[in-house]
């Protein structure tokens, strides 16, 4: 059946147990043959309100990437390569971002761990977290690039909006630095996780200061992983990755809180990091030196609180 509606190029289609059925413009048009199995699962759908349909056509990792790069990160492009069709009440939003091993540190909700997130921790799971992120990417497609081709930023507002609260109750983690809380500066040789390879990093400890006065987040900017450099990366640092995640194509390596809804420079020590190579926990993504100049301009006069 799946392969009958892929070769007649029925792009996207719905079917809800209301017995109603929605078709977007599909091109090119429909054949009879494709008429004849939308008829067929309407009746199926039919037969009782109760009846749950659900077909996912998931393409292989080859398949994405070709997609990525024929639509240059448009995440919207997926609904023409990973269908999904189903009889309940509801609307199934298509997974297209999931929350990968190596941010669970900012979710001590979901995932309680010994070296958690201390600068930037969301208060909310990741099951609600995903489920907001791809409700939000089904309605902005857009993704916006990052530092290298293989990375792309999601901007949206603190909401959750599936429920109309707040997603998180987290504050911005990042300050200027004023003569009244430079000293309170402090350094420290640390690593994301255990087979990362430690870095100097500077930053002021969040019990040296009054943690309300710093604004809370009102933008996310969630930064994503195509599953090519996940996978790439595991690999280098001998680390299995999810099995289910595998056919989602983006995978969502950081979150930071922030008050625009733009990039801030990378933090220079990261860069640096990144430069390394997978084997030592970075992306290999050599450094550009007017991006990095740009980033010690900026982390010169901000740190980190954490």
């Amino acid at each position: 059946l799946l392969k009958l509606i892929h070769t007649t190029h029925i792009n996207y289609f719905k079917i809800k147990a209301t017995n109603s059925l929605s078709r977007t413009k599909a091109t090119p048009k429909a054949t009879p043959k494709a008429t004849i199995l939308l008829s067929l699962l309407y009746l199926l759908s039919s037969l009782s309100t109760t009846t749950s349909l659900t077909i996912s056509l998931r393409p292989s990792l080859a398949t994405f990437k070709a997609t990525l790069k024929a639509t240059k990160g448009n995440i919207g492009s997926f609904r023409t390569t990973r269908l999904s069709m189903s009889t309940t009440s509801g609307d199934e939003v298509p997974k297209l971002c999931c929350i990968d091993p190596f941010c669970y540190r900012q979710f001590p909700l979901s995932h309680p761990t010994p070296t958690p997130s201390t600068s930037s921790p969301l208060s909310c799971t990741t099951t609600t977290f995903e489920s907001v992120l791809n409700s939000h990417l089904s309605k902005n497609p857009n993704l916006q690039d990052g530092y290298a081709p293989f990375c792309k930023h999601v901007f949206m507002e603190n909401v959750n909006i599936i429920d109309g609260g707040t997603l998180t109750d987290g504050r911005v983690n990042t300050v200027e630095i004023t003569e009244e809380n430079e000293g309170l500066i402090r350094t420290a040789y640390e690593a994301r996780n255990e087979k990362e390879l430690p870095v100097l990093t500077r930053f002021i400890p969040k019990d040296s200061i009054n943690i309300d006065d710093l604004p809370q987040a009102k933008y996310l900017d969630v930064i994503l992983y195509s599953r090519e450099q996940i996978i790439k990366e595991n690999a280098a640092m001998n680390v299995e990755g999810v099995k289910d995640q595998m056919d989602v194509p983006w995978g969502v390596v950081s979150i930071k809180l922030q008050t625009v809804d733009y990039e801030l420079p990378m933090n220079p020590i990261t860069a640096m990091r990144n430069g390394l190579g997978e084997e030592f926990g970075g992306s290999g993504k050599e450094i550009e030196r007017e991006e990095y100049m740009k980033a010690v301009e900026f982390w010169g006069k901000n740190v980190v609180v954490k």
